[in-house]
């Protein structure tokens, strides 16, 4: 028995006819529509992590606001949905995941709806917080309705959190294409109303499709850790975004950071004498689940280097249009699908161990390819090559880290087990923005400085910024590699097998 699973529960598998027969063969296709909505509200959630970057400087242009104040735009929700996510968790599982789901999708479209129609800095800034709120509410909510609809069969859910895994890795390159599209053709502030039409989508094929399943028993909220997660996750996220621009020796790094760390040393201590914590630690201690987040943090730190250098590399050295390095970045989306339902089909067979650490390896191969750019290099000879091994690496990396993740976990825990999955992956793309950034600068400044008159200034500046790109993309593999040797330690061996705990819940 795994840690986390309550007493008596089971983990054996069920046989397919079983399942078949508890679902009925009406429901079995309805829940497959259920995660086609399920995948839609990840897709807008993950879409505005990079869409609403690409708008940002025709938005800043349009309205008139500075760059401290730009900082803000991205500030503001990554603070928002960093330190709520826990709590927006917590509340799925206390409230009804359904209900937050609803909440969240609703409330992500009304705040998408005022950003883009913003007349000035103060109400986009308000609305992108907003949009961080109910994102919070929503991402945990959606990925915990994916766990418990598809409870019962493990191939059936190996094939689920393969397609759910694609559309989490995929989408933020996606948004990269669709903001170029939107901000050069029509208009930035088409890069929030596109919330609007996926929300409608999401939301009558949610009421359709979706039901609540058994709730839970009432319990009071964990006060004393919501207050210390929220604190030390605002106090983490705001100091490492402050790292890159102001160095990490500024008392606004500095302070924030220990603050934070501080913090949610303290949450820990809360939850562990708390008889209703907000995290039970047990979700966190299965050797499966902490697996599953160790590789989703890690991935989010090294996969930082491919949405930022490389669309810099496209952007300043090949002389990409927006539009174009989005399209660019197709194919990665396209070996990141194959990956993930690759995984899915395999995870009921083989497991995570061997998954995970082979997607790790890809994925730091794809990173060393890139170290080959140079000033005059192709996209088909030197960025793809990276791009499509990258790509399947990190398909079989998120296909079978969010399975595992929320696998065999207890029912009332399945919302806060899949808000650790997004808050592994927002704190690991903070730590990511932040060293590699600064590492870059630093490396650039560097060869500047070592070089200053042995060429044109231009031809050095050049140079200068490629070596910070090679020693990101290096540094970047070696987080790949550590995570896959950390993570075939670390996840146990043999097929993943799928619990009774969790009632059918997600299907009509």
């Amino acid at each position: 028995m795994s840690v986390g699973m309550p007493s008596g529960a089971t983990a054996e598998r069920p046989s397919a006819a079983g399942a078949s027969d508890a679902s009925g063969a009406g429901r079995g296709a309805n829940r497959w529509l259920a995660l086609v909505v399920l995948s839609l509200a990840q897709l807008m959630v993950v879409l505005d992590s990079t869409i609403v970057n690409i708008a940002l400087p025709t938005a800043q242009a349009d309205l008139g606001f500075s760059n401290d104040a730009r900082q803000w735009v991205v500030t503001g929700y990554a603070l928002a949905f960093g330190s709520l996510l826990l709590l927006g968790g917590r509340l799925s599982d206390l409230l009804g995941r359904k209900r937050l789901f609803l909440v969240g999708v609703t409330g992500f479209a009304v705040a998408s709806a005022v950003g883009g129609a913003a007349d000035g800095f103060g109400l986009l800034l308000v609305a992108r917080i907003a949009q961080g709120v109910f994102g919070a509410l929503l991402a945990p909510a959606a990925l915990s309705l994916v766990s418990v609809t598809f409870a019962h069969d493990a191939g059936e859910r190996g094939r689920a959190f393969g397609i759910f895994g694609a559309v989490s890795g995929a989408g933020g390159a996606m948004g990269l294409l669709l903001g170029g599209i939107l901000t050069q053709g029509v208009s930035w502030r088409w890069c929030l109303y596109v919330n609007l039409v996926i929300a409608v989508i999401a939301l009558i094929g949610a009421l359709l499709w979706l039901r609540e399943g058994e709730w839970p028993a009432r319990v009071r909220l964990d006060l004393a850790g919501t207050f210390t997660s929220v604190a030390g996750m605002v106090g983490l996220v705001y100091g490492l975004g402050n790292a890159a621009a102001k160095g990490w020796t500024a008392p606004s790094t500095l302070g924030p950071v220990i603050a934070g760390a501080v913090l949610m040393a303290v949450f820990v201590l809360v939850e562990r004498r708390t008889a209703k914590p907000l995290l039970p630690l047990s979700v966190v201690l299965d050797r499966d689940r902490g697996a599953s987040f160790v590789s989703i943090g890690l991935s989010g730190v090294g996969s930082f280097a491919v949405f930022l250098f490389v669309t810099y590399y496209l952007v300043d050295t090949l002389k990409f249009s927006p539009v174009q390095t989005g399209t660019a970045f197709l194919p990665m989306v396209g070996l990141l699908i194959v990956g993930a339902i690759v995984s899915g089909a395999l995870l009921p067979r083989i497991g995570p161990r061997p998954l995970v650490p082979i997607g790790c390896l890809l994925s730091a191969i794809g990173m060393a390819l890139f170290t080959g750019l140079g000033a005059h290099s192709s996209y088909a000879t030197g960025v793809l090559p990276g791009l499509l091994v990258l790509g399947l690496g990190m398909g079989l990396i998120f296909g079978s880290a969010q399975n595992a993740a929320t696998n065999r976990v207890h029912s009332q825990e399945a919302g806060v087990a899949s808000a650790m999955v997004n808050t592994s992956q927002q704190i690991g793309g903070s730590i990511g923005t932040a060293v590699f950034s600064s590492l870059a600068a630093t490396a650039v400044a560097s060869y500047a400085k070592d070089h200053a008159g042995s060429a044109p200034k231009g031809q050095i500046l050049a140079d200068a910024t490629l070596t910070g790109y090679h020693l990101v993309f290096w540094i970047s593999a070696g987080v790949f590699l550590a995570c896959g040797a950390l993570t075939a330690l670390l996840f146990r061996g043999g097929p993943l097998t799928v619990s009774d705990d969790v009632p059918p819940a997600a299907a009509h």
